[in-house]
């Protein structure tokens, strides 16, 4: 039986609103790469813009959920999306008045970092707040979609802005879509919480939720294993691809069939019956496909597949695994569990991308890409020796 979407507005506004939120974040990463350029920065300069967005941003997800749970999950998101926009703008005036340096950008860029740590816990208490149960996994499903068109669009928006107007209306265009994004947060009701303690014991109190629910801990451990592997495959797989696959079109065809694969996973996962954990398993246990492939220098074919496979495999795995979280995991304390997930896929990733090219010069390239494929596929799919799993009583 189909279920019809429910009669409630609300929904709608959340998911324009995380849409364009989505939409506004996919701009920056090339918006700061191509502004530091323009002003003469080096690579180190770049790193460091790059960094300072994300050390205040790993290190302050933990008290972005003891707030997502204390306060009103819509206000936190809002406050988030207005200090975003402010430093955008900021960055972007700084920009079109041609006297900006890159301590200035620095410190903008950890100014958005501290915003998005903040907001990005709060995100999981407002769905939950706002969509019932049995709708989340059709929205989650949606926001996957706008998030997946969103990090194709955004680095191609972002770019053609710089080019015809240059790097500042590039900044304003990502402030007015927080802006965008923050307006449609008013009015939308979710409430705080009561019993608040101290900052210590509900942190704590997070950490023990955590520990309590046993498939969650090892399923969010495993996901950090294939953000880890990504930044193997993202570091070495251009070099490969353009060095024994037929240079630059050769990533450019890989990574497509990715966006493609990624975009069809999202949409078939609201389809997919059976337990989700299990699906969330094996799908994260597909990124190990395209590890294998470069590893060994397939040809160009089969790279390709496997990438657009493993792609498909995390498509399905956002929204259910979003969902399954959003439905087993108690309400007050979903903003601090929910830090502790990302807090895991934020800091793997460029822990992936930094060790990469070390490990490869010294080992060889296919090294850490099979090493890495083995880890996924083991790390992944032992949540599915799980009682509570296997029996779907979590």
């Amino acid at each position: 039986m189909t279920v019809q979407a429910p009669p409630y507005t609300g929904i709608t506004r959340l998911l324009a609103g995380r849409a364009v939120a989505a939409l506004a974040t996919a701009l920056i990463p090339t918006g700061l790469t191509l502004a530091v350029i323009r002003i003469g920065g080096s690579a180190a300069d770049l790193g460091l813009v790059l960094a300072a967005e994300m050390v205040p941003l790993l290190l302050l997800l933990p008290v972005g959920g003891v707030l997502a749970d204390r306060f009103a999950p819509s206000k936190v998101v809002l406050v988030a999306d207005l200090v975003r926009c402010a430093a955008q703008l900021a960055i972007g005036v700084e920009l079109l008045r041609g006297g900006t340096s890159v301590v200035v950008l620095a410190v903008l860029a950890a100014i958005t970092g501290v915003a998005v740590a903040f907001g990005i816990p709060a995100v999981r208490p407002l769905i939950t707040g706002l969509v019932p149960q049995e709708f989340r996994l059709r929205a989650n499903a949606r926001m996957g979609v706008a998030n997946g068109l969103a990090q194709v669009a955004g680095p191609a928006l972002a770019g053609a802005a710089i080019l015809l107007a240059g790097p500042g209306w590039s900044f304003v265009l990502t402030a007015g879509l927080f802006a965008g994004s923050a307006v449609t947060l008013g009015g939308l009701r979710s409430t705080a919480r009561g019993d608040v303690t101290s900052f210590v014991t509900e942190l704590r109190g997070g950490w023990r939720e955590v520990r309590r629910h046993r498939w969650f801990w090892v399923s969010t451990l495993g996901h950090g294993v294939w953000h880890l592997a990504a930044g193997f495959l993202l570091t070495l797989g251009p070099l490969i691809a353009v060095r024994g696959l037929g240079g630059e079109p050769a990533w450019v065809i890989i990574t497509q069939a990715g966006t493609v694969g990624l975009l069809l996973g999202v949409m078939l996962a609201a389809r997919l019956p059976g337990r989700p954990l299990i699906v969330v398993a094996v799908a994260a246990s597909l990124y190990a496909l395209p590890l294998v492939a470069f590893g060994v220098q397939a040809p160009l074919a089969v790279v390709t597949a496997a990438y657009f496979v493993a792609m498909l495999g995390l498509g399905v795995l956002s929204p259910l695994w979003e969902t399954a979280v959003q439905n087993r995991i108690p309400a007050e304390a979903l903003g601090r569990v929910a830090s502790f997930d990302s807090l895991i896929s934020f800091a793997s990733r460029p822990l992936g991308l930094a060790v990469a090219a070390p490990v490869a010069a010294v080992l060889g390239e296919a090294a850490p890409l099979l090493v890495g494929a083995v880890l996924v596929v083991i790390a992944n799919l032992v949540v599915v020796a799980l009682p509570e799993v296997r029996s779907n009583e979590v």
